[in-house]
């Protein structure tokens, strides 16, 4: 595949992308990471996070075994919605999620150096590929589709998406934003099994979050929780000629899934908030031991 690198790039962003193109594109290094995400992001996000996070809809991924990648596709409250999305599948010992994907907006993980010490220090690099927002920059956005369609094609892959585009900042997290085009655009040419998601509860500041974690009520007052969908049919779509309005279609159909979800998730979050969830059932994070399956070469 041909580099698409426009002049206008500069030196650092450059050489992040040159690194997080060799983390994810070469097989030895993306088994690293994997490893990575696993042993070391794994232990340190589950500590911080799990007490309070409440997990329901994810036992029928842990003994699915895909014939292609995995399309996850999530609403966008918080800075670190898929992090936790990466917890949730990792203890439940998905097979479908060997190798990791989450583009992310250019915007300080590849202008910045801190924005990429993050990326490698939570995820491994597992970041990527960039998506900028700069019109100029276009041929590049349609280079990182196209590498996530070819990602896809491989059984045992999981990009996580989120098809509102950015994060969504109004106080009211069931009131989602508009779906953007690229999410279907992805769908009908990558064809993956796309299954959508709804979180809530998550704030921008980690510490504080993770201070929460600790709180005597908080599964009463503030719980996290993650409600996985079953795969999101495109059949009908899939069937017609790929073109840029049915891109936003298809969007915009999964949008609705994930708002279904999030239905689904106020009912548990209004039951968590009566008691009517203890504090032993299973669909509590810190009540699941990871699944240990057997870690394939890449």
């Amino acid at each position: 595949m041909a580099e698409a690198e426009p002049p206008e790039l500069s030196p650092f962003e450059r050489a992040a992308m040159s690194l997080t193109r060799f983390t994810n594109e070469r097989p030895v290094p993306k088994w690293l990471q994997s490893r990575f995400v696993r042993n070391v992001s794994r232990a340190w996000i589950r500590a911080g996070v799990a007490h309070r996070t409440y997990v329901d809809g994810i036992d029928w991924l842990s003994d699915f075994e895909a014939d292609r990648g995995v399309l996850l596709a999530s609403n966008h409250r918080s800075f670190f919605d898929m992090y936790l999305a990466l917890l949730a599948v990792v203890e439940a010992g998905v097979p479908c999620a060997e190798r990791l994907y989450f583009p992310v907006r250019s915007n300080f993980f590849y202008d910045h150096p801190l924005g990429l010490l993050v990326n490698f220090a939570v995820g491994g690099g597992s970041m990527y590929p960039p998506i900028f927002r700069d019109r100029s920059r276009s041929a590049l956005n349609q280079d990182a589709l196209a590498r996530t369609c070819r990602f896809l094609a491989t059984p045992g892959t999981m990009v996580g998406v989120h098809p509102e585009g950015t994060r969504n900042k109004g106080g009211d997290p069931y009131d989602l934003l508009p779906a953007q085009p690229g999410i279907g655009q992805i769908i009908l040419h990558a064809k993956p099994i796309v299954v959508p998601m709804f979180i809530n509860g998550l704030g921008n500041d980690l510490l504080r979050d993770i201070r929460k974690n600790y709180h005597r009520d908080i599964r009463r007052e503030n719980p996290v929780m993650i409600v996985f969908g079953t795969p999101f049919d495109y059949s009908a779509m899939a069937a017609k000629k790929p073109r840029a309005a049915l891109y936003k279609k298809t969007s915009d159909a999964l949008l609705e899934e994930i708002r279904s979800l999030g239905e689904r998730e106020k009912e548990l979050r209004a039951r968590c908030r009566a008691g009517d969830i203890p504090d032993g059932d299973p669909g509590w994070l810190e009540n699941r031991a990871a699944a240990r399956r057997p870690f394939s070469a890449l």
